[in-house]
């Protein structure tokens, strides 16, 4: 197969490397030349737009920011419908509303492509060692046919549902890892503030019923005061808003998640947006008085 790849920024950059690295043939196109600079080094073909990649592809991959910047991207002027073979399938691997994600799926069937929504937890590290974990909705033959294609990225890729389920399923995946790092950040804000050590209290932690991922790598992240992104905390916020409309969308009472969303809110409100989410612990120690 041949294979496009449009989007190349913190995920998308080693995701297109990674299929590179399994020996496909590889074209990518993002807005900015310096951003497909390594790409092209490493041996990717260039194109010009969204529709040049889809017309020398049989799957064509995004990774964008958000569900405007997908539909530009699927379905805009110089888009992936445009240029697009019969029988192309188009794999969003994006974070952005289901409702969008089955939307742009139906646009896209009336033109003759096959959509798969493929958001993915993991974060950078993830997507540079191939070790995402990859949440599919959409038509089963296609999701067959991406599967070698997805080993590339990631450790595991599983079907969920029809058009729109991956996309549910990382709203899920958002609700646990941002009430979770909200969770850990309030933890250790706590020990800091009674006088004990923090990094032993999560030592402590980590034995026991409260141990997660979350606890292990960004709790060590926080105690380390790294808070380079690898997952920038306005881009958690916008997954909690899209957690929220669904919410309201479905007459849903999600407390945990509002209180996780208002508290993402004030951290990109605070300045801290292009940091990691995991800032949050600074948040708290601001309103804390420290």
């Amino acid at each position: 197969m041949k294979v496009g790849f449009i989007g190349l920024g913190i995920m998308g950059r080693p995701m297109a490397l990674n299929l590179l690295k399994g020996g496909y043939d590889v074209t990518v196109w993002a807005r900015r030349a310096e951003s497909m600079a390594p790409l092209l080094e490493a041996g990717a073909k260039g194109a010009a737009n969204s529709a040049a990649v889809a017309a020398a592809c049989d799957v064509v991959f995004s990774m964008v920011a958000d569900a405007a910047d997908v539909e530009q991207v699927a379905l805009g002027a110089g888009g992936v419908a445009e240029g697009a073979k019969a029988g192309l399938i188009y794999v969003d691997m994006s974070t952005i509303a289901p409702a969008a994600a089955q939307s742009i799926a139906a646009r896209l069937a009336e033109r003759g492509v096959t959509m798969l929504d493929a958001p993915v937890s993991g974060g950078e590290v993830g997507a540079i060692n191939a070790g995402l974990t990859i949440m599919v909705g959409g038509d089963e033959a296609a999701f067959e046919k991406v599967k070698p294609l997805f080993a590339c990225m990631g450790k595991a890729a599983t079907l969920i549902g029809g058009p729109g389920a991956g996309q549910v399923a990382k709203a899920c995946n958002q609700i646990l890892t941002g009430v979770g790092v909200m969770a850990v950040a309030e933890a250790f804000n706590f020990a800091r503030k009674s006088g004990v050590d923090a990094g032993r209290v999560r030592e402590a932690l980590l034995g026991g019923f409260a141990y997660s991922r979350i606890l292990e790598n960004h709790g060590q992240r926080m105690l380390d005061r790294n808070f380079k992104p690898g997952f920038k905390a306005w881009m958690h916020q916008k997954d909690m808003n899209i957690v929220m409309q669904e919410a309201h969308r479905l007459g849903l009472m999600l407390p945990s998640s509002a209180a996780t969303a208002q508290l993402f809110n004030a951290l990109v409100g605070s300045g801290m947006g292009e940091e990691d989410s995991i800032a949050a612990l600074k948040l708290l120690e601001n309103l804390s008085g420290e």
